[in-house]
Order: C-alpha cells, then structure tokens, then sequence
C-alpha cells in the first residue's frame, strides 16, 4: 500500500518505520525539521518506566512497549536508551509512590523500598523531612529522543521512505486519501495516518469535542557542584511534588538535568502560540519540587523550553477513523515511552482494518495481546 503518515513526532515515525518494514510506500512528512524541537516529542530526553497503578490498563502494556523499542534498537543498530532505573519519593500515605508501589507488587515486579535516612544518604539531593520511605524499580530510564527521531529518519531514507520536512500539510481529504501542502502540491495514497500532535486541530477541527491543546514547559537546572555526582549516577524520579505530576530526568544522552511538572500547563488553541516562557516560569516549575528536594535555592536554571502536548478528557491515547484517515493523538503527557509499540499497533491497524483492536490497545481499557 501507499501510505502518507502525517507528523514525525514519536508516532508519526514510529508508524513510518513499521510500515517501511513491512514493505510498504511510505511517505512520511514534517512541517519542521526532524526532529521538531516544538513537537511533544521533541526534547532530549523522556522517562520510560514500569513503575504505573494496577488499575491503568498502561501497567499491562509496558511489556509490549518495552518490546518493540527493542525491536527498533536492533533496526537502528543502536539503543538510545539510558538504563538507569526509576525512583519514588513517597511523603504522605496513599502518595502516588503507595500506588506505584501496589502496582509493582500487584504485577509481580521487583523493587527496592528504601529508608528514609539511607535513600537521602543513597541521593543526597533528597529533602529527607517527612520522607516516608523511597521506592527503586530498576526497570526503566531515560529514553534519548532526538537521537531516536534522528536515527528512525536515516533509517527510514535508508530503506526506501520519503521523508520530507520542513514541509507543511494545510489540508487533508479523508474522502480522496489526499493532502495538500502549503505550496499547492497535492499528494494522493490509499490511506492517510495523521500524527500531528498538538497541530491535530488544524486539521480536523471537529476533534476539539474529544481533543484539548496545552502548552507546558519544563526546566533544565545546574545543580551545586558537590551534587554533580550523584545526578550523574541517579535514577529518572517520577512523582516527587505534594501530587503525582512532577519528574526528573537526570542528565542523559545530550540533555541536562530536567524538571518538570504536569501541572504546569495552560489550554492553547493554536500551537505555534505563545511558546516563548515568561520570565518566572522556570522558577514556577521548580517551585513544584520544593518538597522533595533539598537546596533548590542553590541551583540555578541553565534554560527552559516549551511544548504542546493534546490531552482527552480521560489522559488516554486516542484514534479515530475518518474515511480513508486514520488520526492517532492525545499522548497526554504520557505517552513517549509507548512510541514504538504505538507505531506497530497502528501498522497492523492499516493492514487489517481491525481499528477496534487498536481503540481499545489505546486506551487501555484492558490487557491486549502484543502484536
């Protein structure tokens, strides 16, 4: 089949390269540079994890994800993954750390539960008043995003896929399997897979009933000197603020020591708005982590970036089947480390015209067999 995939972030090239392998024409195109450092999935690094609730159906999916970045390593002939485990700092009973940790224990994965006196001596950059105890998974990391997308693009050309950036869609017929570029040319395939994260609505306005645009932001931070070391050497942190929204990312790969924080978000409705940072956000970000880690008063934030992640009510991925368009969204915040397992579920989806399936893989409604 010939097939346009709409958007290189995580899912558009994911999607491309499973397509590209399984035989394929396809034609994978990118209004920006890949990759885009405005896209979602753009930054330079992104948590991967085991660590999730019981009760989300995600928690049974990290198998598959797991999988198929694997899969993909051995295509790339490189793993753009920083095995360096995940922590939880739990502060109060019922914390999302009690849940990550019922979730472990309910899975039957293993993890380390950790003192509160030894976890602050273990990383000394934790704030030990009140720490209840510290949760280690090894499983888990840092996925290094840019050297993925750059990667997936050299091996997509390599193999015969049509990349094309810095090349814009402003139209797309669902009926006729076409799009329209911003220079007139018109492209025709027999199906349609649109990726186009936060840019979705552009295109499909009538998406706006289930699709909502935020622009967040996170901080990159130089810490004191004498805890360089035991950055270097720490574990990815998930759900270290007063909720279960903030997460660091150690330096890794190319990027530095990363903070952010869910809740640091505003609707948008256009994602080229407002993208430049007000002179004391990354101070409000940081301000998140107060009470998880000491002496933020002594480090000093090196720079700060934003994106537009789009979110469903219910923080779930999202497909909709749309003539010959098929249009995958709503990472919601979350979504990264599912990105290559996204891409083979939405190739088997093309191929079989089991879109069911693929809803309900999705939103995770339950357990689905790995592809």
């Amino acid at each position: 089949m010939k097939i346009i995939v709409v958007g290189a972030g995580i899912s558009g090239l994911s999607t491309a390269w499973a397509l590209t392998k399984r035989g394929h024409e396809v034609t994978l195109i990118e209004q920006g540079p890949i990759p885009n450092p405005l896209a979602a999935s753009g930054d330079h690094h992104r948590i991967i994890r085991r660590a999730y609730g019981a009760h989300l159906g995600y928690a049974a999916q990290i198998d598959e994800a797991f999988s198929a970045w694997d899969e993909l390593w051995q295509d790339l002939g490189q793993r753009h993954y920083d095995h360096r485990g995940c922590l939880c700092l739990s502060y109060a009973k019922g914390d999302a750390a009690d849940v990550h940790r019922e979730g472990l224990a309910a899975g039957g994965h293993p993890f380390e539960i950790i003192e509160a006196g030894e976890a602050v001596s273990r990383w000394p950059f934790i704030e030990g008043r009140r720490l209840r105890y510290a949760l280690n998974s090894e499983e888990g990391g840092a996925l290094h995003c840019r050297r993925i997308a750059n990667g997936i693009a050299e091996w997509l050309r390599a193999n015969g896929a049509d990349v094309r950036e810095h090349t814009k869609v402003v139209g797309v017929d669902v009926d006729g399997a076409t799009v329209t570029l911003a220079n007139g040319t018109v492209l025709a395939a027999d199906n349609l897979v649109v990726t186009a994260g936060g840019w979705v609505l552009g295109l499909f306005p009538d998406l706006a009933v289930d699709l909502q645009p935020y622009r967040t932001a996170v901080a990159y931070l130089e810490p004191p000197v004498d805890l360089r070391e035991a950055w270097a050497a720490a574990p990815t942190l998930l759900d270290v603020g007063a909720d279960d929204e903030g997460y660091i990312i150690p330096p890794s790969g190319d990027g530095g020591l990363k903070f952010g924080t869910g809740l640091h978000r505003q609707v948008t409705v256009d994602a080229d708005d407002n993208r430049e940072l007000a002179p004391d956000e990354g101070g409000q970000i940081v301000s998140h982590f107060v009470p998880s880690i000491a002496r933020l008063d002594e480090y000093r934030i090196a720079s700060t970036s934003s994106c537009v992640y789009t979110f469903t009510h219910d923080e779930t991925f999202y497909s909709a089947h749309i003539g010959h368009a098929l249009v995958v969204s709503a990472c919601s915040g979350h979504g990264y480390k599912f990105g290559a397992a996204v891409g083979r579920r939405v190739a088997d989806a093309i191929e079989t015209g089991d879109l069911a399936t693929l809803r309900h893989w999705m939103r995770a409604d339950q357990a689905v067999e790995s592809a």
